[in-house]
């Protein structure tokens, strides 16, 4: 059997290439190998760290490279060049495996493994006449990214060069359409400024684009000039998510609308065929249930593999009698800890990362920290060196990760709860809240907890801290759910200089 072959041949090659210490490539690689022959879904869980470097990668690379038959792998842009240009050279020369190898779409007959984006994957399962092969097996690489990448492609944008393009495709109607864009423009100015420079498109911004739309409604040209037809489709769905993002500095605006709910969009895009799932903090449940519903999947293999205790535990401070997030005493009593945990890790080769999502506070902040700790101190930047402090959001730090050290200690200010004062946010909300439906569990507490584990995944390696600053952990009855995102840990009942000496931290409990 191809799953007999596939444990030889990964173990193997991984005892020659020194790359065993991860205890989870055979057993995934034999999930993959089953669910290719025998043609059966399986949704595959691994931990943050596991997912941040990419341990997984080797055990379906190996299946697909001893499967005989056809296959296709989702897989982000950047992941797709490092598979195709390193990983798999290695495996193919140590394997002697010549598998075919394909980018885009292949010609039917192609018999190897196919390699697309999301974006290419979902374009073409969106398309009238889709071109990628329905009934062959799917790996998609990056699962916890997949409601995300679905929803950012059913998203309608209309920048401002959109309307340059309708006004030159619907010439007779251009005086029209220019004073409703200035209605329009004023409209949407009157909405107080906020840090998230957007607002919902609210009923007197409705009525103007609505009256836009009948205008067009003469003059069946605009049908020709995208993406206005698809942006239509979207704004006339009332359950759609209508916001508007303003540039106040150059006057412009650019207008969006998505689904709410992306369920839809799902349906068709597993039932042809054996698809293999394979991504990180999926859902809370081993069976990932909730995730399931989400994304259209039916009952399936799930397995789910949890972080190693002994490789992957960060040190957890998580200090009691902290002022609640939404005092007036957290500000200060939050530089004093900071200034404590800064004074303690001076001595860090590493950056040191503070995260504050809240804009006016993470500013001042950083103002206040600069006072003491002068040119260390950055925002949101990747120019760091050694002993720098990052003082930055989540969204930044989610993405300059990998483009910098993996710091020794990392301190949150508060929990990445979506705020409600976000426009988008609140609007999402108000959609669960028509429907009777738990916002809190089905919505802002699954995304907290995403973004958490996402954010301290580069510290497992090195077993770093992790001070966490938000009192609600302790007193709420989420609490406890926040506690198990971050598992496994070591508790720290304080922190000192002792931690940061060295290049390498060693777990200890001071709980």
């Amino acid at each position: 059997m191809i799953e007999v072959e596939v444990h030889q041949q990964l173990h193997a090659f991984l005892r020659e290439q020194g790359e065993a210490t991860w205890p989870h490539h055979l057993t995934i690689a034999r999930l993959v190998a089953r669910a290719l022959r025998l043609q059966r879904s399986a949704l595959i869980q691994v931990s943050a760290s596991a997912s941040y470097q990419g341990r997984y990668r080797l055990s379906y690379l190996a299946s697909i490279m001893l499967w005989p038959g056809s296959v296709m792998v989702v897989v982000p842009e950047p992941i797709r060049q490092q598979l195709l240009q390193c990983e798999i050279p290695r495996l193919s020369e140590w394997m002697r495996v010549e598998k075919p190898l394909c980018l885009g779409f292949p010609d039917p007959s192609f018999g190897g493994a196919i390699f697309v984006s999301p974006q290419e994957w979902l374009a073409d399962h969106l398309s009238p006449q889709p071109q990628l092969p329905a009934t062959i097996p799917l790996i998609l690489d990056g699962a916890d990214a997949l409601e995300e990448w679905v929803c950012d492609h059913v998203t309608a944008v209309l920048q401002p060069h959109h309307w340059d393009a309708l006004l030159w495709t619907c010439p007779s109607l251009a005086a029209q359409i220019r004073n409703l864009r200035v209605a329009l423009t004023h409209a949407l100015f009157q909405h107080p400024d906020n840090p998230y420079r957007c607002s919902l498109i609210e009923a007197p911004e409705q009525e103007i684009l609505i009256r836009l739309h009948h205008l067009l409604q003469e003059h069946r040209g605009f049908r020709h000039c995208p993406p206005w037809p698809s942006f239509w489709q979207q704004f006339l769905d009332p359950e759609s998510l209508k916001w508007a993002e303003v540039n106040r500095e150059k006057g412009t605006f650019s207008l969006h609308a998505a689904p709410v709910s992306c369920s839809e969009v799902f349906q068709g895009l597993w039932s042809q065929r054996a698809v293999v799932l394979l991504g990180s903090h999926l859902d809370s449940e081993p069976d990932a249930t909730t995730f399931r519903q989400r994304v259209g999947l039916e009952a399936l293999t799930c397995v789910q593999f949890g972080a190693e205790q002994q490789t992957e535990a960060i040190q957890l401070y998580l200090p009691d009698g902290l002022p609640m997030p939404n005092t007036p005493q957290f500000q200060a009593a939050l530089v004093q800890h900071l200034q404590r945990l800064l004074l303690a890790s001076v001595s860090s080769a590493h950056p040191t990362i503070l995260i504050v999502d809240d804009l006016p506070l993470k500013g001042q902040i950083a103002t206040v920290l600069a006072s003491y700790f002068g040119s260390r101190v950055r925002v949101e930047t990747l120019e760091l060196r050694g002993g720098n402090i990052l003082v930055t959001g989540w969204e930044f730090w989610q993405q300059a990760q990998q483009y910098i050290p993996p710091p020794q200690l990392l301190v949150i200010a508060t929990l990445p709860i979506p705020s409600p004062e976000d426009p988008r946010v609140a609007g999402r909300m108000a959609y669960y809240k028509r429907r009777r439906q738990d916002w809190f569990r089905l919505f802002l507490l699954p995304e907290a907890l995403r973004t958490l584990q996402r954010a301290i995944a580069p510290l497992r390696e090195r077993q770093g801290v992790v001070a966490l600053l938000d009192n609600r952990v302790l007193h709420r009855s989420y609490g406890q759910q926040v506690l198990s995102a971050l598992s496994p840990y070591g508790r720290l009942d304080y922190v000192d200089e002792t931690l940061f000496q060295g290049e390498n931290l060693t777990l200890v409990d001071r709980a």
